[in-house]
């Protein structure tokens, strides 16, 4: 297709995408099920797993080959925008009292995943076919593991924003370990990376990148931030051009390095000062790139999953038993270290639930590692059932333990977040 050709092909998509993923996410919220899970779901079912098979012809025309970067792209510009936003609200939550459980919270939720993702994919070996060419055996189990690892933080500040805890010692410490547990889970996909590219340079330049960003954003860009959003002179145009510079700037270094253009994202989200102007330029920048593009982020994906693959019954069984060890390593090992720490039976299950919910976070990673040539179609299609279970469980078990164990009352309330508009992720 030419460029010509591409435009009008995309606009017959957009149209498509949107109407679908929110009609898609408003049938799911009559079962209490967040934004995130409808358009994960209408991604699905817009992909070969459903239109493919009974209208491929429909499929093909929707979504042509040559389509298929472009969603990808305006996709990226979603998440971009969604996790700046993120990484704003996740400021509200920050405190250090909370450093030590938080900290066990995430190493828990990160090793115990991991070690049973990598262990169900060695045992899987000659076995399912989840391996990609060439790839070795130890770079696919280190993917899978860090995979299940993953927790989806910008859904755990949409319900616990939601259900009123954003002040709570218990809602703190499920973002504050959730937002660790992410950034630890993006540096170790990058060290997976360095290792199937048979070369350090990725994982030290991951590192080392990581270090002077983190120096940059703090030193540099957090004050400039600052004066510019205080800046008495300067409207809200201005103050929405720097900030969406330094947004996209964050992206692309992050992404160069191998840290992907989320994390940017969410860092410079969480340096942007509070104050009317800096929030009226977080909404404006975010919302409206969130609301239009990050549905095609969710497309992209499901054009990429075929859930015809579990047909196979060794595919079949190596799903739901990643689904097994995702919720055992996730939920258990969270609702442990809780307990270990001396967080209360009915404050340890309910970390342990929001832990546990992958949602939009580990679609990122698969779409990272499909990218990179160490995942197949058929890891692809597993690992997105492993999101999608976990993801759709949380607010029913949520529901679930509010009527059985009641919450004890919070012993150590923390100041209330600051109002500001909240992902629905």
């Amino acid at each position: 297709m030419t460029a010509t050709q591409l435009a009008p092909a995309f606009f017959a998509a957009a149209v498509v995408i949107l109407v679908v993923c929110r009609l898609v996410a408003r049938l799911l919220s009559f079962a209490a099920q967040p934004p995130v899970v409808g358009e994960m779901v209408a991604g699905v079912l817009l992909g070969p797993s459903l239109l493919g098979l009974v209208a491929p012809g429909a499929e093909h025309a929707l979504f042509p080959d040559s389509l298929r970067p472009v969603l990808y792209v305006v996709g990226q510009i979603g998440l971009v925008a969604f996790m700046f936003q993120a990484g704003h609200e996740f400021r509200s939550y920050v405190n250090g009292k909370l450093a030590g459980t938080a900290a066990a919270l995430s190493a828990a939720g990160i090793v115990v995943p991991l070690v049973l993702g990598a262990g169900l994919t060695v045992l899987a070996h000659g076995h399912v076919g989840v391996f990609a060419p060439g790839v070795p055996l130890g770079v696919s189990a280190g993917f899978v593991g860090v995979a299940l690892a993953i927790t989806a933080f910008p859904m755990l500040a949409r319900i616990i924003t939601e259900r009123g805890l954003s002040g709570s010692r218990y809602g703190s410490l499920a973002l504050a370990g959730g937002a660790l547990d992410d950034v630890v889970a993006w540096c170790l996909l990058a060290a997976v990376l360095s290792v199937a590219a048979g070369r350090l340079r990725p994982l030290l330049e991951a590192v080392g990148g990581a270090a002077v960003f983190a120096l940059v954003t703090y030193y540099v860009l957090r004050p400039l931030l600052a004066r510019v959003m205080d800046h008495p002179r300067l409207n809200d145009e201005v103050r929405l051009l720097v900030a969406a510079a330094a947004l996209f700037g964050a992206a692309w270094f992050t992404d160069t390095i191998g840290l992907f253009a989320v994390f940017g994202a969410f860092c410079v989200g969480m340096v942007m000062p509070r104050g009317p102007a800096a929030e009226r330029v977080v909404a404006t920048a975010s919302t409206s790139a969130r609301v239009l593009f990050l549905p095609m982020f969710f497309v992209y994906s499901g054009l990429n999953t075929r859930f015809a693959l579990l047909g196979d019954p060794a595919l079949l069984v190596f799903s739901l038993l990643a689904v097994i060890a995702a919720v055992a390593g996730k939920f258990g090992g969270c609702w442990a270290a809780a307990r270990l720490r001396g967080e209360p039976q009915a404050v340890a299950v309910r970390l342990g639930a929001l832990m546990n919910a992958r949602g939009l976070m580990q679609l990122i990673a698969l779409n990272v590692g499909l990218q990179a040539g160490i995942v197949n179609h058929a890891l692809f299609t597993a690992l997105v059932l492993v999101a999608l279970v976990t993801t759709i469980m949380t607010t029913p078990v949520l529901a679930w333990l509010d009527r059985r164990f009641p919450a004890p009352p919070d012993p150590d309330p923390l100041p209330r977040a600051v109002a500001v508009a909240v992902p629905e992720h």
